[in-house]
């Protein structure tokens, strides 16, 4: 009698679940499809930003002459040894004795010591120490001395 009793609930209770899915089968359904949906364009802004000007940079920057291709472009870099990176020079290249003022373009190159500023129009950059500068047929290096490594960049003027 027992097993009748529990067969009948098991009826019963699958009728109920299937009742209520019956009825609530648009909450239960799951609809995915792509839709393109129409939105009026926005008003323009109020004006904030219209007109205004990018304020200037500025701070330490040893990548600062790889950065402003208008003034210098980067044609190589070699990094390792002192040793290593003299022999990667360019031929004939002069060292530039401090002080000194380098003017490429708009940008000018300051360098006093071991440090070098380079300007472009309310733009400041830093190379910091350690920093030296070299000439040879129309190329501009820099070396530049950190504890781990030394750094050379080579840089021919930019084309106008």
């Amino acid at each position: 009698m027992l097993r009748y009793l529990l067969l009948s609930a098991a009826i019963v209770f699958g009728a109920a679940v299937a009742a209520a899915g019956w009825v609530n089968r648009d909450l239960i359904r799951i609809k995915i499809a792509s839709v393109y949906a129409r939105v009026p364009p926005k008003p323009g802004a109020s004006g904030a930003l219209a007109g205004g000007t990018a304020a200037p940079l500025h701070g330490d920057a040893p990548w600062a002459l790889s950065a402003l291709p208008e003034c210098l472009l980067q044609t190589s870099e070699s990094t390792g040894s002192l040793a290593y990176v003299r022999a990667h020079l360019p031929p004939h290249a002069v060292a530039i004795a401090p002080p000194a003022t380098l003017i490429y373009g708009d940008c000018s190159i300051s360098f006093t010591g071991d440090e070098a500023y380079v300007r472009r129009g309310d733009d400041r950059f830093r190379i910091p120490p350690s920093v030296r500068f070299y000439r040879a047929d129309g190329l501009l290096a820099l070396v530049r001395e950190t504890p781990g490594q030394v750094d050379l960049r080579v840089y021919e003027p930019a084309r106008r």
